[in-house]
C-alpha cells in the first residue's frame, strides 16, 4: 500500500516549441503550460563528464493529480518541470495508482558543476 500524497510544491509545466531562426534552421523555446501542484522526491544522483564541464545528473519521482490522457494538463515525456531556476526534464510517466488519481513523473535534473 502506498503513503499518502502530499503535493505541497508547485512546479511549471513547460511544452517545447520550436520556431524559426531566420536562417532557414529552427531554435527551441519553452513555453509555460500551467501550474501543477507536485510532491517530489529524490531518487538517486551521479557526476558525469560532459564536453567541457562535469555535470551532477539526479533523478527525481514527481507526484501530480492525474489528468485525462488528451487534456493539455497532463504531462508527457520531453516535456518538463521548472521550479524557480530548476529544471525537471519528464523521462517517463505513469498511473501512480489503481484509481488514476495521480500520476508519477520519473524525471531527471541536470547541473552544470
Amino acid at each position: 500500500m502506498m503513503g499518502p500524497v502530499h503535493l505541497t510544491r508547485p512546479l511549471v509545466l513547460e511544452v517545447p516549441d520550436r520556431q524559426p531562426d531566420g536562417a532557414g534552421g529552427f531554435i527551441e523555446a519553452w513555453l509555460p503550460r500551467g501550474t501543477l501542484w507536485a510532491e517530489v522526491t529524490a531518487r538517486t544522483g551521479r557526476e558525469v563528464a560532459g564536453a567541457a564541464v562535469s555535470l551532477s545528473r539526479a533523478t527525481f519521482r514527481i507526484t501530480v493529480r492525474a489528468a485525462p490522457q488528451d487534456s493539455p494538463a497532463r504531462p508527457k515525456p520531453g516535456q518538463r518541470l521548472r521550479d524557480g531556476s530548476r529544471l525537471f526534464l519528464i523521462q517517463s510517466v505513469t498511473e501512480r495508482d489503481a484509481a488514476g488519481r495521480f500520476l508519477t513523473c520519473w524525471a531527471e535534473e541536470e547541473v552544470v558543476l
